[in-house]
C-alpha cells in the first residue's frame, strides 16, 4: 500500500475505521482493547458513518431476524457478550433508530476532553447497545454513558455541541476517504502505519477471539531493530505478516 501522508507519526500507529453500530467492530473490540496496551504503538480511531443521513435504520422485525445470526456467529467466534436486553429488548424496539451519527458525536466529544476519550467512549458504547441494550443513537443515554465514564456533565455537554453537526460530518467523510485510500471494503478496516508513513491494511479474521497472539504479534513490529546476529521475527520492511 502506498504512503499516507496523514498516517506519518513518530511511532507505529493503528488506525481503526469502524462505526459504533457495527457488530464485526464490537467482534474486534479485544483486538484494539489488547493494542492500545502495546508499548510503543498508537491507535487512532475513524468512525465511518455506516447508519447515517439515508442509512439510518429503525428496528423492525425484519431488522432483528437479518443481525441474529451474525451476532450469534459474533458470539461463537469471539466470546464477544450479547446480553438479553439487547436481543430481547432493544432489537424489539420498534421505537429505537440506528442512526451512527450522534454516538460518533459522543466519542469525538470524549476524545477532546481527555487522552484516549474516544478509544473509551467507543468500548463503552459497545457495551451498552450489545450487553445492555441502551439506544445509544439517544443524546440523553449518551449523556448519561458519558457521566458513568466519568466526565463532568457541563463539559460533556458543550463538547457534544462543538462536535456536533459540520464537525462529525467532516470527521465521517474524512474517514470514509480514509478507507478508500486504504482499499478497504468496509467496517472494521485496520491500518498499520510505519514511521515513515508506508502503511499496509490489516487482515483481522485470523486474529479474532485470540487477543494475546495478536498483541505479541503487534509488539513484535514495534519493537526496536533487532542486531543484525539475532534471530528474525515476522516482520520484514513491508510489514508484519499478521
Amino acid at each position: 500500500m502506498a504512503a499516507m501522508n496523514d498516517a506519518v507519526s513518530n511511532g507505529a500507529t493503528l488506525h481503526y475505521i469502524f462505526d459504533p453500530l457495527c457488530g464485526w467492530c464490537y467482534a474486534a473490540a479485544p483486538l484494539v482493547d489488547a493494542a492500545r496496551e502495546v508499548p510503543g504503538l498508537k491507535v487512532e480511531f475513524h468512525g465511518g458513518g455506516m447508519m447515517t443521513g439515508a442509512n439510518r435504520r429503525p428496528i423492525t422485525p425484519q431488522w432483528r431476524d437479518y443481525v441474529m445470526p451474525h451476532d450469534h456467529r459474533i458470539a461463537e467466534m469471539t466470546g464477544q457478550p450479547f446480553g438479553e436486553r439487547y436481543f430481547e429488548g432493544l432489537l424489539r424496539d420498534t421505537g429505537a433508530v440506528m442512526d451512527s451519527e450522534p454516538p460518533t458525536t459522543a466519542i469525538l466529544a470524549a476524545d477532546t476532553l481527555r487522552p484516549g476519550g474516544g478509544l473509551d467512549m467507543i468500548h463503552r458504547l459497545q457495551q451498552a447497545h450489545y450487553v445492555e441494550g441502551r439506544r445509544i443513537a439517544d443524546v440523553e443515554v449518551l449523556k448519561a454513558i458519558a457521566a458513568e465514564l466519568g466526565f463532568d456533565a457541563t463539559a460533556f455537554a458543550s463538547a457534544f455541541d462543538s462536535q456536533s453537526g459540520e464537525a462529525t460530518a467532516r470527521h465521517i467523510a474524512q474517514s470514509r476517504q480514509f478507507l478508500q485510500r486504504a482499499g478497504g471494503q468496509g467496517f472494521p478496516t485496520f491500518v498499520l502505519a510505519q514511521p515513515d508513513g508506508t502503511a499496509s491494511r490489516v487482515d483481522i479474521g485470523p486474529w479474532l477471539g485470540r487477543a494475546n497472539e495478536w498483541k505479541a504479534q503487534l509488539g513484535a513490529f514495534v519493537a526496536p531493530p533487532q542486531s543484525p546476529s539475532a534471530e528474525p521475527n515476522a516482520c520484514g520492511p513491508d510489514g508484519c505478516a499478521i
